[in-house]
């Protein structure tokens, strides 16, 4: 699962949340744990994802500058705040944000509107990704992603932004969780190397083919596990 995990990260920029059920029912950790785990091991997808694309000049740093500066506090005050939830409460928002990130991956990939695209949008962008990031473990890109492309960004360069997203996003909010203990360092070493792979072969899936059988994978996928979530929840 964390190949699928990176390589849905380094392709469509929606698949890290999936690591958290993962974590839960395969790796014996509570929702809390399992959360700022998944998060951790990030910082290593969004360095790995970071240089494959930049390599490729897909990453325009103005943006992601931009998008990084109103992700760096928001995402420990997001991971602040999750640890102040009930273990249910938070595992039905989060069921409910895998369920969401299905639904959009079925969204076309084109622009859908062409709203202001100016430094204020980009700081909001980044703000709204790194709280949900912090907040739920899903990682940067399962935000900032729909929203770029609901925004009117190019979807290459919306998944290349968000690369390097992930490594702000984790940073931050996993200072907040490695307060609290709740990151579980050796599973997320182990994680972080099978992520790593997928990570490597999703960039060139990215860049060479069309990703829509691959969105639509990591969609089905996205909503049958987070409906087994909500389920196992209620």
């Amino acid at each position: 699962m964390a190949v699928v995990v990176g390589l849905f990260i380094g392709t469509v920029g929606v698949g890290g949340v999936l690591l958290i059920p993962f974590l839960v029912l395969l790796g014996g950790l509570d929702i809390h744990a399992a959360a700022a785990t998944a998060l951790f091991s990030f910082l290593f997808t969004g360095v790995a994802g970071t240089w494959l694309y930049q390599r490729r000049g897909s990453i325009d740093w103005r943006m992601a500058t931009l998008v990084c500066a109103g992700a760096l506090v928001f995402g420990y005050l997001g991971a602040a705040a999750a640890a102040h939830i009930d273990s249910r409460p938070l595992t039905l928002l989060i069921a409910a944000i895998i369920i969401f990130a299905g639904f959009y991956a079925f969204l076309p990939i084109k622009s859908l509107t062409r709203n202001s695209r100016g430094p204020l949008t980009l700081l909001t962008v980044g703000a709204a990704s790194g709280f949900g990031s912090g907040l739920s473990g899903a990682g940067g890109p399962l935000f900032s992603v729909p929203l770029m492309v609901i925004l009117g960004f190019a979807p290459l360069t919306a998944i290349g932004v968000s690369q390097v997203l992930q490594i702000i996003a984790a940073l931050s909010g996993s200072a907040a969780s490695f307060q609290d203990g709740r990151i579980d360092f050796g599973l997320a070493a182990w994680v972080a190397v099978f992520e790593l792979a997928g990570v490597a072969a999703g960039v060139r899936l990215a860049h060479a083919v069309s990703a829509t059988v691959l969105r639509r994978f990591a969609a089905a996928l996205c909503i049958a596990v987070g409906s087994f979530m909500l389920v196992r929840a209620l």
